[in-house]
């Protein structure tokens, strides 16, 4: 596998910031030929090294809950295993899987169906072992959602970040219109949510590199959407399609869970663990109970994000302060599929 050009390290991280400014902008913010730009962005796009989503606030469409599962199946129950998706009051929105771990992420309104799911597989013996977090989506529970831009960065080299973190449901805006997280949708903007959400899965099917470029050029029922904040741009990074950069490879997949301590606040362990640790977690849900983080590392100190900062502070030491009963399982990067990549049209079908 050919390694990343600096060109193409600096176009993935602009592009992961997903800034809300026009292509333009983002161009300028690279520093490198026009032409140069839009041939990596293609590139990253054709090669599957990045995925753009249109990402809903979820209560919005009466989803007020989400479910976080870190399993894994029993090796010869791997194929039921995906073929035991859940319907009715769950949408699976998200089913990464290797043979060793698969995270699977599901909306739903009522706050026990993500359990019952689980269980229900539990008895069918689907899974060796599982951890699951519910948590409200109507409260800053889930401040970092599949935001890589972070551990882009700090991979590249490059310094700081734009957007960082990402995060799914929570606050919204201040001004912004409806702020009754259940409000009924009227069918004008149920047909802009469906029509918006469905856009980057209708652009791959049709063969186009699927680039979205946020709200511009979007019709006003669809882009007032972003202008309330029930809707954002984001893209989203594969990272068992991407290639190493100078040699650095984010090419392990951790998921780190644990009991928070008494008096513990996810917010200062999330400084802790940025700043101090120089790890940038892609993925933070805060249970009331567990609190569960994804994160990419190397799989070597030499060849991972870790060796450009030696003197780090210790990432277990630092979890350690914050939670007991850690639990961590990894595998590689390569060997996870996207089976349900981020299919948030799945909350509004067209059709509905």
């Amino acid at each position: 596998m050919r390694p990343l050009t600096d060109a193409e390290a600096r176009v993935i991280a602009t592009l992961l910031a997903a800034r809300p400014d026009r292509e333009r902008e983002r161009l300028r913010q690279t520093g490198i030929p026009r032409s140069t730009y839009y041939t990596v962005r293609r590139r990253a796009y054709s090669e599957g090294w990045l995925r753009d989503r249109y990402v809903p606030d979820p209560t919005r469409l009466g989803f007020p809950y989400a479910t976080f599962l870190v399993a894994r199946p029993f090796l010869d129950r791997y194929a039921d295993f995906l073929s035991a998706r859940p319907s009715g009051p769950l949408t699976e929105v998200v089913l990464w899987t290797s043979p060793q771990i698969s995270l699977a992420v599901f909306l739903h309104r009522a706050p026990d169906a993500g359990a019952k799911e689980v269980a229900r597989w539990e008895r069918e013996r689907l899974l060796a072992s599982s951890l699951h977090v519910t948590v409200p989506l109507t409260a800053p529970s889930v401040p970092v959602y599949f935001d890589f831009e972070g551990l882009w960065d700090h991979l590249a080299g490059l310094d700081g970040t734009s957007s960082y973190p990402h995060g799914l449901g929570g606050a919204r805006p201040e001004g912004a219109e409806g702020t009754d997280p259940v409000a009924a949708l009227t069918p004008h903007t149920r047909w802009a949510f469906s029509h918006l959400l469905a856009r980057p899965i209708e652009a791959a099917e049709r063969g186009e590199d699927g680039h979205m470029l946020g709200a511009f050029g979007l019709p006003y029922s669809e882009r007032r959407l972003f202008l309330n904040g029930w809707v954002t741009h984001r893209v989203f990074l594969e990272p068992s399609r991407l290639p190493p950069y100078i040699g650095r490879a984010a090419d392990r997949v951790h998921f780190i869970s644990g009991t928070p301590r008494a008096g513990a606040r996810p917010e200062r362990l999330f400084e802790a663990l940025t700043a101090k640790c120089r790890v940038f977690p892609f993925l933070y849900v805060v249970g009331e109970e567990r609190w569960l983080f994804g994160a990419l590392g190397g799989s070597s100190p030499e060849a991972g994000p870790g060796a450009m900062t030696p003197g780090r502070r210790s990432v277990l030491s630092t979890l350690r302060e914050a939670m007991e009963g850690i639990e961590i399982v990894h595998d590689a990067s390569a060997s996870f599929s996207m089976t349900i990549n981020h299919r948030y049209d799945l909350l509004v079908p067209i059709s509905s």
